[in-house]
């Protein structure tokens, strides 16, 4: 009776992994299907429910200061779910190349919130050569002398790249509102310039998303504090940290104007709780691999026959290796295990 009690509770157990697979799967583009086979677990958190994009999505104007949830996540199941993203993002990196399709990702949150960490992982699964990092600093004085968005134009995505700008056109509405870089005039104006910007490039084809990592006051100082007692990290620290710190309330408002303000159908924000590293980067990397491969199709493109032919001509394959090379295989993807 005993290993019957076993069997049944196997049974279920696979079972219950199906139907988890299945929901799933429903949450998904047609595109990711393919990847589900590789794992499950991405599409769990802790607490075995989904973590939807969606319900990162900010639908009316937040309130920073009302935001207690910041969820945790083991480094066990941070590490899984890291894995299978990277290789999630690896098969669309992969499938954008040779087509139209392009990427921008808006990075934006609080000092030290985790820009840099997602930035890295981003990095460490990509390919440089389509994927491109842009850290946005203060304008320089030719820069100033010029629309605040021109500096911008130059560094869109082309066919087949993933462009991140690590702070972004926000600036205008954010630090240059608060520092009295702008008048009241034009970062106000901004909020209509950015949202027909954006639209323009969504009208274009971009796949733009928009990520804002929030983090609590008391959290922020936790780590100024590890940075200030790390001296691998004390360069990261600078005079505009605690100015910008003195000055939080201030950016709060700012920050929950701009979100009012620029949210919009065509270009959404997404708020992720930052509190937990892990949890932050995994939340940001799932939206990414939901938004950036939505339908696109991952399956590899069959080889082109012109090809095969000259491969088989110049480097004497036999019959066999051109049959295999031949026949559509499934793309495997082993991103760099870093955390």
């Amino acid at each position: 009776m005993h290993g019957r009690g076993q069997i049944r509770a196997a049974g279920a157990a696979v079972i219950a992994r199906v139907e988890r697979l299945a929901q799933a799967s429903r949450q998904v583009s047609h595109g990711l299907i393919f990847y589900l086979e590789l794992t499950d677990s991405v599409y769990l958190s802790q607490r075995g429910s989904l973590m939807q994009s969606r319900g990162f999505i900010v639908t009316r104007r937040p309130r920073l200061a009302s935001i207690k949830a910041h969820p945790k996540m083991d480094y066990a199941d941070y590490e899984r779910r890291l894995t299978s993203l990277q290789g999630a993002l690896q098969l669309i990196q992969q499938a954008y190349l040779g087509t139209p399709e392009r990427a921008l990702v808006v990075l934006e949150g609080w000092d030290t919130a985790g820009k840099g960490g997602v930035v890295r992982r981003l990095g460490w699964a990509l390919d440089p050569r389509s994927f491109k990092v842009h850290p946005i600093a203060a304008p320089t004085q030719h820069e100033r002398a010029q629309h605040y968005l021109e500096r911008f134009w130059t560094r869109l995505p082309e066919n087949g790249q993933i462009v991140l700008f690590d702070r972004s056109w926000y600036g205008r509405v954010l630090v240059e509102r608060i520092e009295g870089f702008a008048t009241t005039k034009e970062w106000q104006r901004a909020y209509r310039e950015i949202n027909e910007f954006e639209r323009m490039l969504v009208d274009s084809g971009v796949r733009l998303v928009k990520l804002f990592l929030h983090i609590t006051p008391e959290e922020q100082v936790r780590r100024f504090r590890d940075r200030l007692i790390n001296p691998l990290k004390r360069w990261k620290l600078s005079y505009e940290d605690f100015r910008n710190r003195a000055r939080w309330s201030h950016y709060e408002t700012a920050i929950e104007d701009m979100m009012a303000q620029t949210a919009t159908k065509a270009a959404p924000w997404y708020l992720i709780p930052a509190d937990d590293k892990a949890y932050g980067r995994i939340a940001a990397l799932r939206i990414l691999v939901d938004r950036l491969g939505k339908d696109v199709r991952l399956e590899p493109r069959p080889i082109d026959p012109g090809l095969l032919k000259e491969a088989k001509h110049a480097l004497h394959f036999s019959a066999s290796d051109i049959k295999r090379a031949s026949k559509p295989g499934k793309r495997k993807t082993k991103p760099k295990r870093h955390v």
